[in-house]
């Protein structure tokens, strides 16, 4: 067999390659390839829910409950687009647009709560590609139709429309900065006239207007403030409200919307003239000013602008029980207890700081708090005067209105038995005398022995230096 010598095989394995060989475009460089986003393919070929009849289209979203409907908002431009007609049409609304807030039971109130917050995180969503003044004026274009959600347009005792709105509100604007949350008080103020509502009211004498007060007590508190579980917001919210009106005013509303309620509905404003309310009917007026004065660094704020307010709250419609002016100061907490006070003292109203501060203990006494707190309070004040007489006059004019109170009490109780003329009232008189007088003893033994002790102790210290001298 002969070998036949010859150049090397180049096509070897030519035949045997599966896929073809890459040929060099010469004329060119080979165009990339491009990545087409989901907008882009909707205008270059039609897409899928555009090629479905409206009718159809209309049907599936009647199938989706209110959370759906939001999701599906968000799949695209012409989605959003879509159901933003969708939910302006007069049978949506009238479907999904509840106004049943009367005689309701509690599952009931709570379903449609829960309803209105679902609403609130629709319209969240498919408004968010608009400006916020384009998105308040498409939202409340749904809603503003509702009498209910307006201030005086509803009578029924029982409404639970503005919790509803308030719920609505909240979900809908939460995260959102302050620049908005401006925009939407200043919104809310033309679309319910508040301000003008607010100033009827503040203008007026306490209770004249009891209907008008209710209603923006209502919608302030259920719409604007208790919605917001956190303090800066609610902080926020309650500066928007009294920020337009002077001092005297803004405790006028803040009153309002604090103040303690009767029975029946309307503003306690007498009773906290004319006796002593327990601690629950001053707590939500308390924390109001420890949320309001929690913060001094606001702008226009300080601590004179609280101490006015303070003492323009006390003598509204007149000036309160001195038990009401005790308490609402312990329920405050140390620190503004002691402004008050200490401003008081500075401005030489002894026999005024006296009497209240009697009737903290008493209020100390009677709610279960310690004594020491009283005791420590009496001695901050002394370092307020600056010289040992006026720290001795201090004292001596806090016992002397101790010891008249307790005559006071004692009289009172006297004068009440004596009246009640019923058999053994003359048992049922050393009783009660003695009762009194062990409920006044307690307060003032354990208030005085440790006040006069560290009085005592300054003043041998103050002896000592002086002869030192």
């Amino acid at each position: 067999m002969t070998m036949v010598r010859g150049k090397p095989l180049r096509n070897v394995g030519k035949y045997s390659q599966t896929h073809t060989a890459y040929k060099k475009n010469r004329n060119g460089p080979t165009p990339s390839r491009t990545i087409m986003t989901r907008s882009q393919c909707s205008t270059s070929c039609t897409s899928f829910f555009s090629r479905i009849p409206a009718e159809v289209f209309d049907m599936i979203l009647d199938k989706l409950s209110v959370l759906e409907i939001s999701v599906f908002s968000m799949v695209s431009k012409e989605i959003t687009r879509y159901i933003a007609d969708y939910i302006s049409t007069v049978a949506w609304k009238n479907k999904m647009i509840l106004q049943s807030f009367h005689h309701s039971s509690r599952i009931e109130q709570k379903s449609t709560t829960g309803h209105y917050r679902d609403l609130g995180v629709l319209f969240k969503r498919c408004t968010l590609l608009l400006s916020t003044k384009d998105r308040l004026k498409f939202i409340f274009s749904k809603i503003s139709q509702i009498p209910c959600f307006l201030l005086e347009k509803c009578v029924a005792p029982d409404c639970f429309a503005f919790s509803s709105f308030g719920v609505f509100l909240q979900t809908l604007i939460a995260g959102w900065d302050e620049l908005e949350c401006h925009r939407v008080f200043n919104f809310l103020c033309d679309l319910t006239n508040l301000q003008q509502k607010t100033e009827g009211v503040i203008t007026a004498k306490p209770g004249v207007k009891w209907y008008q007060e209710l209603q923006l007590r209502l919608f302030c508190r259920q719409v604007l403030l208790d919605p917001w579980p956190n303090q800066p917001e609610c902080h926020f919210w309650l500066m928007q409200l009294l920020k337009p009106w002077p001092l005297v005013s803004q405790a006028h509303l803040l009153f309002i919307l604090y103040g303690p309620l009767l029975p029946e509905g309307t503003l306690g404003w007498q009773d906290l003239v004319e006796r002593g309310l327990p601690h629950t009917a001053l707590w939500h007026l308390a924390k109001a000013i420890l949320l309001l004065f929690g913060n001094l660094q606001v702008k226009g704020w300080s601590t004179d602008s609280m101490i006015t307010i303070m003492e323009e709250l006390i003598v509204i419609p007149h000036p309160w029980h001195v038990e009401n002016v005790a308490r609402l100061l312990v329920l405050c907490g140390s620190n503004l207890c002691y402004t008050v006070l200490a401003s008081k003292a500075l401005n030489g109203r002894l026999l005024e700081i006296s009497r209240i501060i009697v009737y903290i203990i008493l209020v100390c006494e009677k709610d279960g708090y310690h004594m020491s707190w009283a005791v420590k309070l009496v001695q901050e004040i002394c370092k307020v005067f600056t010289t040992p007489p006026e720290k001795f006059y201090f004292i001596q004019q806090l016992e002397n209105t101790f010891s008249e109170v307790t005559r006071e009490f004692f009289e009172f109780s006297v004068a009440v038995l004596m009246a009640s003329n019923t058999s053994g009232g003359t048992r049922l008189l050393l009783y009660g005398t003695t009762l009194m007088t062990e409920r006044l003893s307690r307060p003032c033994v354990s208030f005085w022995t440790p006040v006069l002790t560290s009085t005592l102790n300054f003043f041998t210290c103050s002896s000592d230096r002086n002869h030192a001298y």
